[in-house]
């Protein structure tokens, strides 16, 4: 074989080799883009996706979208080139999303239980922002706090040491005075039936109170209900478009007036919207199904700004409160607070 012919066998091997390991060879990253987009007024899989039971309820035209992150993982050499090469995706490390010390399986629990929770802190915070008559539930459980395992979410506590309660703050108030080790005794409604649950209180490093481990919310009457359903979506920042589903459902009048609005924030039981992440990616899979507003949380309004694609309005919201206000006054054709 001539020495030019070598060259050439080599050269091609060598070229192989190196298209295999290109292929083949996995990248400690992972690709973040544009994911899908679901209107919080509509179905998914042929079901409303807010669901009301025995409460009056009213037309609602427009949407009301929430948005996404996808998550890309098991990248090549060459599959992560051509994401890092895209203007839509970003490559991050895939340590802080799937942590080395955690299963993929265990991400996932952990991303569903936080969108449960989303969801249960919407209701609360639609209910409060309508002053509906509601009950307290429980809508949220600390990881190994002293109500893991006792407490659930959707829990409905009647009594807090004998003392009635009836909104969230009271069950807060009730356990201000109490002390690390001394129990508490919950009496709760779970599945129609009343139960007395004691928990011993732990402790928490920055106050000297017992630390009971849950979240109080609002959630409907016994006799009434409001249920979110929406499969295969986890984390937490869902919350703020699914409580003005909640609330454009049991007013009058259509909130959006016919608008295409999106938006994204995680909500607290009261209506405190927060920062979340990945909104560049939000804001453009939200323009590309058609959205001209975008609610953004007032934390995150520095970056929605810096990467808005044409044509998305961006609102402010730091509260449920002002995301109802700015969808009248755009109904109405009033100015909106801007990022």
């Amino acid at each position: 074989m001539s020495r030019r012919m070598l060259t050439v066998v080599a050269a091609t091997l060598l070229a192989l080799s190196l298209g295999v390991i290109g292929a083949t060879l996995p990248v400690p990253f992972v690709a973040l883009g544009p994911g899908p987009t679901y209107d919080t007024l509509g179905d998914y899989e042929g079901a409303p996706i807010i669901d009301v039971a025995d409460l009056p309820t009213y037309p609602t035209s427009g949407h009301l979208n929430m948005t996404t992150v996808s998550v890309t993982d098991k990248l090549s050499l060459f599959t992560a080139l051509a994401f890092w090469l895209s203007p839509e995706r970003r490559l991050v490390p895939r340590e802080p999303i799937f942590p080395s010390d955690r299963t993929t399986q265990e991400v996932q629990d952990e991303n569903a239980a936080q969108f449960t929770s989303s969801e249960l802190n919407a209701v609360s915070a639609a209910l409060h922002e309508l002053g509906t008559p509601a009950s307290v539930v429980v809508v949220g459980v600390v990881p190994d706090s002293p109500a893991d395992g006792l407490l659930e979410l959707q829990d409905q506590i009647v009594s807090v040491d004998g003392v009635p309660v009836t909104t969230a703050e009271a069950v807060t108030e009730q356990l201000g005075g109490s002390l690390p080790g001394q129990t508490a005794s919950l009496v709760i409604r779970r599945a129609g039936e009343e139960l007395t649950v004691p928990v011993v209180l732990g402790t928490r490093p920055d106050r000297p109170q017992g630390f009971l481990g849950i979240t109080p919310g609002l959630g409907p009457l016994p006799d009434t209900d409001v249920t979110i359903s929406l499969g295969g979506i986890g984390g937490p920042s869902a919350g703020l478009m699914f409580a003005l589903g909640v609330v454009d459902k049991l007013t009058p009048g259509e909130l959006t007036g016919g608008t295409f609005v999106a938006g994204t924030g995680s909500i607290g039981p009261s209506g405190a919207v927060s920062a979340i992440d990945g909104v560049p990616f939000k804001m453009i899979a939200a323009r590309e199904v058609g959205a001209t507003v975008f609610l953004v949380p007032a934390a995150n309004c520095e970056e929605a700004v810096a990467t808005a694609p044409d044509g998305l309005t961006l609102v402010r919201v730091d509260t449920l409160d002002d995301a109802v206000g700015s969808l009248d006054a755009l109904r109405d054709g009033a100015p909106t607070p801007a990022c």
